[in-house]
């Protein structure tokens, strides 16, 4: 039996529903809609109706803030069933839709749901299903009724939803068939190959399915599916970093100042010895490279695990000195925020933790830096196949905030930023710091016979693809089309997974440790040893219908993998146990340098290891780097004007209203607040918290910062790039930071840069600026 229930925020505490009102009648233009009100709606099966009573008020409402009912209120339904401009009359409602997240998609708050009745129940997790009940009042025509829908009904992650009760919320689903054989890949021409790319929306190009085209060759056999998708997501840009790492065979200047920066770094390659290719990652890598060298390095913490960067430090503890070790990592959501901004930027924090995470420690602080068109234009004149800005730059927030409020993460410092070249795609970017002692971080390469852990979130639809989409292009279409891309987020799935990688003794378990984010299992898994067996039926399923190329390849957030002994294999599991974590043993380490992958008993990947980590064929460019203007742009002459232009701008605004969407106080590790001063509203330069130890009390500090200008970036990215690096430096200085221990995160953001020279020359340009101010601190142990 289904039961369903519906509840409303109590008038003064219905901020949401006031907020769409609000932003109907100023964005939309539409004034005749009147109120706005909102319903959750929960139907919910396999309880009974005695437990369903008792979940009313304990698990969907609270009873001072919420009003609960088995039927919408009598002023709200009206005949024609919620049609547009079917009702109106008689105090009803003009408008009454419901919108539910799409099949597949990952519902937070019918998981959270159905949890807390399993632990209230101590029985079987019941199905929940949610939706979001609109009721609009007014005199609402059909086109007017149309455009709410179109502002709030994202097609990426939901859709409208019947209004009607379902006799049972069971799926239904077909039985996934066999995983296809592409018979015939072998003998494909290369015009068959590109239109393969086309059909089966692949983001490798001609060359990299040729070098399938030629191992498999080799192989004698034809790929299955699975394979060819997963070999695309393991040389994607995101998994591979194909864009840095492609080889530059020539740079041409139109500036003699770049010419010397350029000349500097081949110098430096040839005092270093390097004999590899000149590309992009070099150039921003071979300052490093020189400092360790040098010596200067020696508290880098280095090892073969793929995690967030790493360094040692001493925490004074109850006045005695402590190994540890500080990692931070920062990581952009710019594709996924763009079409799906809630679930995108959520996933952006939930992602930039994992990291750390993995190497089992525990993440304290948060930074978010995002860019954005001008969020005041009207919605009628966004760019089609867009969200329009104001929905981007609100609903963003609210997922990063959300995620981080939920999780527990203080978030010191947030700012956003507002130039025309973001219009096209915003930019999302959450940085975050963790720390852990040293003694609980045991790294060994692992041996044949180790069990490979899945622990935490299940697998699902949504994800799938995230990697290969965002090294893609897109169009307008992509709003529709890109909707499985976008990872739904878990926060209090990944509080548990912080809790148990907190606790000494299971750290010490874990040989090796990755977090699932681009590529799934076949990444998250797959970079764990070289020789792998991997059993996908035994991967946990939100739902059943998953065939195993989807099982392979999904992102869905919030799950670990790890590496333990066979032996420690039912410790790590009573740990998780304990955590209220999922646990299960997917995978075997074996000495076979060979990645395969079995599904319904049969094996549907085998792939050499050395032709996975070739990251596919080798690219080329060619960089031409322009002359930049002669100045940079100056602000209108005369003291009035230039602090009139800097009031009218949007980025001279305080951004209070967004900053205190965020929790900076959680913890009580935090040491600067975001806003200063006498009157406390003066920004902070910089974030900073106390290293987050479990016992004792410690005076031991962190301190991050950022350094961009939009302006001069997009007009002179070599300058840009150097006044980045200097700025994000004095920052940390001016806050009370040592210089002498500072530590560089570059992000970078470019166009698609193609086969054209001119592109090729921006991030070029960028990372040279960023190589000449680094070059600046050679002299002394500094990395600036």
């Amino acid at each position: 039996m289904v039961f369903r229930i519906y509840v409303e925020k109590k008038p003064g505490f219905d901020n949401e529903a006031r907020a769409l009102k609000s932003d109907i009648n100023e964005l939309l233009r539409i004034s005749s809609i009147e109120r706005v009100r909102i319903f959750n709606r929960y139907d919910v099966e396999g309880i009974t109706e005695e437990l369903f009573d008792y979940a009313v008020n304990t698990v969907f409402s609270e009873p001072q803030v919420d009003v609960a009912s088995a039927k919408l209120p009598s002023d709200v339904t009206c005949d024609g069933a919620g049609a547009a401009g079917a009702c109106g009359t008689g105090g009803g409602a003009g408008c009454l839709f419901a919108v539910e997240p799409l099949p597949g998609q990952f519902d937070q708050r019918a998981s959270s749901a159905a949890e807390c009745i399993q632990i209230i129940s101590r029985g079987e997790r019941p199905a929940v299903k949610t939706a979001k009940v609109y009721a609009l009042y007014g005199n609402i025509s059909d086109d007017e009724a149309a455009a709410v829908k179109k502002y709030v009904i994202n097609a990426v992650e939901s859709r409208e939803a019947s209004m009607d009760m379902p006799e049972t919320l069971d799926m239904a689903y077909e039985i996934p068939a066999p995983v296809e054989i592409l018979a015939g890949f072998r003998k494909m021409s290369d015009d068959d190959l590109e239109q393969f790319i086309k059909d089966r929306g692949l983001a490798m190009d001609l060359a990299d399915i040729k070098t399938c085209r030629d191992y498999f060759t080799k192989e004698d056999r034809d790929p299955t599916i699975t394979e060819i998708k997963m070999i695309d997501t393991y040389w994607s840009d995101h998994c591979r970093h194909t864009t840095f790492n492609t080889v530059i065979d020539s740079v041409e200047f139109d500036d003699p100042m770049l010419a010397e920066s350029y000349e500097r770094y081949i110098r430096l390659r040839k005092e270093l010895g390097r004999t590899k290719p000149v590309t992009l990652m070099d150039i921003g890598t071979i300052a490093a490279k020189y400092l360790k060298k040098a010596g200067k390095l020696d508290k880098l913490d280095e090892s073969e695990e793929i995690n967030a960067c790493t360094v040692k430090i001493k925490v004074n503890v109850d006045g005695r000195e402590e190994d540890w070790l500080l990692l931070f990592k920062n990581e952009t959501h710019n594709h996924p925020t763009e079409i799906e901004p809630f679930g995108g930027a959520a996933t952006c924090v939930g992602g930039a933790i994992r990291d750390p995470l993995s190497g089992r420690c525990y993440v304290y602080s948060a930074m978010r830096v995002t860019g954005a068109g001008d969020p005041l234009v009207p919605v009628s004149e966004t760019i089609e196949g867009k969200l329009p800005q104001r929905k981007l730059v609100t609903t963003a927030a609210a997922g990063y905030s959300s995620y981080g409020n939920q999780i527990g993460l203080a978030t010191g410092q947030v700012d956003e930023i507002y130039h025309p070249g973001y219009i096209a795609k915003r930019m999302e970017i959450g940085a975050v710091i963790g720390a852990a002692p040293a003694e609980n971080v045991i790294r060994k390469v692992p041996e044949p016979g180790d069990r490979v852990i899945l622990l935490g979130g299940r697998t699902g639809r949504d994800g799938c693809g995230g990697a290969t989409g965002s090294s893609k292009s897109h169009d307008v279409s992509s709003l529709e089309s890109c909707g499985a891309e976008v990872q739904k987020d878990n926060a209090p799935e990944e509080r548990k997974l912080q809790r148990l990688f907190r606790n000494g003794e299971a750290a010490r378990l874990i040989k090796r440790c990755n977090d699932f984010g681009a590529g799934g299992v076949s990444v998250a898994i797959g970079e764990l040893a070289d020789g792998l067996q991997i059993d996908l039926d035994k991967v946990p399923k939100k739902y059943e219908g998953l065939d195993g190329t989807e099982l392979a390849i999904s992102e869905s957030q919030e799950r670990m993998a790890l590496v333990v002994a066979a032996e420690d294999v039912p410790r790590m599991l009573e740990l998780a146990a304990a955590e209220n974590i999922e646990t299960t043993p997917v995978a075997t380490v074996t000495a076979d340098r060979r990645l395969v992958m079995t599904w319904r008993g049969k094996t549907i990947v085998d792939l050499s290891r050395d032709f996975l980590d070739t990251n596919g064929s080798e690219k080329h460019a060619v960089v031409h780097i322009p002359a930049p203007p002669q100045s940079a742009p100056t602000p209108p002459p005369g003291f009035s004007a230039g602090l009139q232009a800097i009031a009218n701008d949007l980025n001279g605004c305080s951004k209070r209203g967004l900053v205190e969407r965020f929790d900076s106080t959680v913890g009580a590790g935090t040491v600067l607040m975001p806003f200063g001063g006498k009157y406390q509203d003066t920004p902070a330069q910089a974030m900073c918290a106390k290293l987050p130890v479990d016992q004792g009390k410690t005076r031991t500090c962190s301190v991050m910062s950022w350094g961009f200008d939009p302006y001069w970036c997009a007009e002179d990215p070599y300058r840009g790039a150097y006044l980045s690096v200097v700025l994000s430096a004095a920052k940390i200085v001016a806050t009370g930071g040592d210089l002498d221990t500072c530590w560089l995160s570059f992000q970078e953001y470019f166009p698609k840069l193609g086969t054209v020279p001119e592109r090729w020359g921006l991030p070029a340009a960028a990372l040279l600026g960023a190589f000449q101010a680094q070059e600046a601190g050679f002299a002394s142990p500094v990395l600036v």
